[in-house]
């Protein structure tokens, strides 16, 4: 089935964006300091995270999308907006003049990840109270929204933006993050993997005790579906009358960072333009498998997706 234009699809994105920089570089001896390697940069690389790669992946898909999020008042979140805007991305970002933007800052020497640094504070109370406010005014301009959940603290209401999401009619899907899911209840989907599972549910033995599980969590948050990705295994997506199992397509696993915000992304993009769920999880996992086989933070487009469907 050839894939469709996208064009027409609208997205709200909301949640905790960051700045990933990458210092490329080559590695020839070791520190006379300290037993680690010397690593002589070469390149330097600026990439969307988080909430904002997940922008980015849908925006690749020919999605119209908006971002709803906060940055600091400092350079990483002007390089932030700056490389939002060039990529089409109508992005409402409040600013708090407390807080740093996040940056992962990951060093690489012969493409391999030796280093990574993280900056990162918890925004204040006034700025997310006005985030909230931004939302009620643009929920109604979408047909879906994402809530793209990395624990910085940017997602402190969405337990009642899920509600005025779903009170508007629109499709609702979470990523979600620590231990603790009772925030998200009443979205339709949350998208967590495996280790993620694990903390909220516990260990299974095998398949039909996970199904159990994901049953449980299922009804207990009154979800629509739920989706465990399940790295090298694929995916399998619970719905309440049966279970949707899709095998990994990666040919090359050369990164998995961000693998989970193409995921989130094309699910968002297939189910606001109205595929069925079987259709939504096999064109996801596709493109999953494209994009661990880049390096860091990447984007699957819409002619590299139709051209692995073909």
């Amino acid at each position: 089935m050839a894939l469709t234009d996208f064009s027409s699809v609208r997205l709200l994105i909301v949640g905790d964006v960051m700045l990933d920089r990458y210092w490329f570089g080559d590695v020839t001896r070791i520190s006379p300091e300290a037993p680690v390697p010397v690593v002589k940069i070469e390149r330097c690389e600026e990439r969307p995270g988080g909430a904002a790669n997940v922008a980015r992946n849908a925006a690749a898909l020919g999605a119209r999308v908006a971002l709803l999020s906060l940055v600091g008042q400092d350079e990483a979140g002007e390089s932030l907006a700056c490389l939002l805007r060039d990529g089409g991305i109508d992005a409402s970002l409040h600013v708090d003049a407390t807080v740093s933007t996040t940056v992962k800052l990951r060093v690489l020497g012969r493409q391999q990840q030796l280093l990574r640094i993280d900056f990162e504070d918890r925004p204040s109370r006034e700025v997310l109270r006005a985030k909230l406010g931004d939302f009620t005014r643009r929920v109604s301009d979408c047909d879906a929204v994402v809530f793209s959940d990395y624990g910085k603290g940017g997602l402190t209401h969405i337990d009642e933006m899920i509600r005025l999401a779903r009170a508007a009619g629109k499709t609702v899907l979470v990523d979600p993050k620590g231990d603790d899911y009772s925030a998200y209840a009443g979205a339709t989907l949350i998208t967590p993997n495996l280790s993620e599972m694990r903390e909220v549910v516990g260990r299974w033995k095998d398949d039909a005790e996970l199904e159990r599980k994901a049953a449980e969590l299922r009804n207990r948050l009154n979800l629509a579906a739920l989706l465990v990705t399940r790295s090298e295994e694929g995916m399998s997506l619970f719905l309440p009358e049966r279970a949707i199992h899709e095998k990994s397509v990666a040919r090359e696993v050369f990164d998995v960072s961000g693998a989970g915000d193409t995921v989130i992304a094309t699910l968002a993009v297939m189910l606001a333009h109205g595929a069925d769920w079987a259709r939504a999880i096999h064109v996801a996992n596709v493109a999953a498998g494209i994009v661990v086989g880049k390096l860091g933070t990447a984007v699957v487009t819409r002619d590299e997706l139709a051209a692995a469907l073909d």
